[in-house]
């Protein structure tokens, strides 16, 4: 499967280098801000990063095993695009909210919408399966 859907696997590569710049956003902010480990509050700028990074984690654990279920039963164009709009809606999400937590708004329902159809997507292909078409 993973070599019939390069594409899924080069989104998934993009997600994980999103994860790794929230991760080192954070760390960056516990430097520039004087947090020491194991705190995770005290500037609110720093907090925001941490936030984003906590967000998009939790997503991310959800997301990309509907990627790559639609990637499976649907088509790596389908995962891959939505996967795509998935990853820009965190990485809007991701410099609004540190830049100014009013305005995550809209990223955050591009990526919440992108997950709903990965979910749906997956979901109708492995029921479209069980039922043996």
């Amino acid at each position: 499967m993973l070599s019939t859907s390069p594409l899924t696997a080069g989104v998934t590569l993009l997600i994980a280098l999103l994860m790794f710049g929230t991760a080192f956003a954070v760390g960056k902010g516990r430097h520039r801000y004087g947090i020491e480990a194991p705190a995770v509050s005290g500037h609110p700028a720093f907090e925001r990063l941490y936030r984003v990074q906590m967000n998009t984690l939790e997503w991310a654990i959800m997301t990309l095993p509907c990627l790559w279920i639609c990637a499976a039963y649907v088509s790596d164009v389908v995962a891959a695009g939505l996967g795509g709009v998935w990853l820009a809606g965190r990485v809007w999400y991701a410099v609004a909210y540190a830049r100014e937590p009013a305005l995550r708004a809209k990223g955050f329902t591009v990526g919440a919408l992108a997950f709903g159809a990965l979910g749906l997507c997956a979901g109708g292909g492995v029921l479209w399966k069980l039922l043996g078409y």
